[in-house]
């Protein structure tokens, strides 16, 4: 089975992408962790870009507080959903869904008072000269001194649960060093082999670094939304989060919350924040 493409991956996923940020511990520690990094750097008020926002999310958590929101994605069944989603909660008149590319989103110069790329939509540009353009489109779009989020999926978590695997006959390990060094799932990388998942780049927290300050952004914060839980996460965390007690997960919470930041747990962690600011 030939690897999809990212825009018909989530057209074909779009009530699992709402999903997914409650489905287990681990997404509900991705969600935890954005929204109160948005909630500490967003300007109180003002007018965000939810870029690749697909099925929605952020831009309902957005609504509900009060902001403007555009939605740009470049998936129809996504935009569809998004535009349930919203209706449903009564916010069609603060948040409008358009289609868009993170690599040309035909705004204005500065025309965000704070723009999110969130969930991984870089981590979907294959071609390293596109990431580029991708990040100065976003710095591009937006005012400056105001933030822009982006979080990517991580290298080292997918290379970590990758060995964790419990049906290790399955797994591909001759794939690994070379996934190690480019971060590359592609076809190249696959050859005859089939697809379990779309197109994507893998990041390492330092690669993310340099792309974006190379780019014009300030990057006040970088952190594992997930850390340790997401390279435990492939198994009982993720699949059966009944097999902990609402203490045990509490305790998951604070350990995650206490070692956010720290660089080494950023790079383990499945999804990887970025907390930028438009440079002068």
């Amino acid at each position: 089975m030939p690897i999809d493409d990212p825009e018909d991956y989530y057209d074909a996923h779009d009530d699992e992408e709402w999903e997914r940020l409650d489905a287990s511990l681990v997404g509900r520690l991705e969600w935890e962790g954005t929204v109160e990094y948005l909630g500490r750097y967003l300007p109180p008020a003002g007018h965000v870009l939810d870029v690749g926002g697909g099925a929605g999310r952020y831009a309902v958590w957005l609504a509900e507080r009060g902001y403007d929101v555009t939605l740009v994605d470049p998936s129809e069944g996504q935009r569809d959903l998004a535009r349930e989603k919203v209706d449903e909660r009564g916010m069609a008149d603060r948040v409008t869904v358009r289609e868009g590319d993170v690599r040309d989103l035909g705004f204005a110069d500065g025309a965000f008072d704070a723009t999110l790329c969130l969930g991984g939509p870089l981590s979907h540009v294959l071609d390293a000269g596109e990431r580029d353009t991708a990040v100065r489109e976003l710095r591009r779009v937006t005012r400056v001194g105001s933030p822009v989020f982006v979080s990517v999926l991580g290298r080292l978590h997918l290379l970590s649960i990758t060995l964790m695997a419990p049906n290790r006959e399955s797994e591909r390990f001759d794939l690994l060093p070379e996934l190690a060094v480019s971060g590359d799932y592609d076809a190249d990388l696959l050859g005859d082999r089939e697809s379990r998942f779309v197109e994507t780049h893998f990041f390492r927290a330092g690669e993310l670094e340099v792309l974006l300050t190379e780019a014009g952004l300030v990057v006040e914060e970088l952190v594992g939304l997930e850390g340790l839980a997401s390279v435990y996460g492939a198994g009982r965390l993720e699949e059966s989060p009944g097999d902990l007690s609402e203490e045990q997960r509490e305790h998951v919470r604070n350990l995650v919350g206490t070692l956010r930041d720290d660089r080494t747990v950023a790079d383990l962690s499945a999804h990887i924040l970025a907390v930028c600011r438009v440079g002068e």
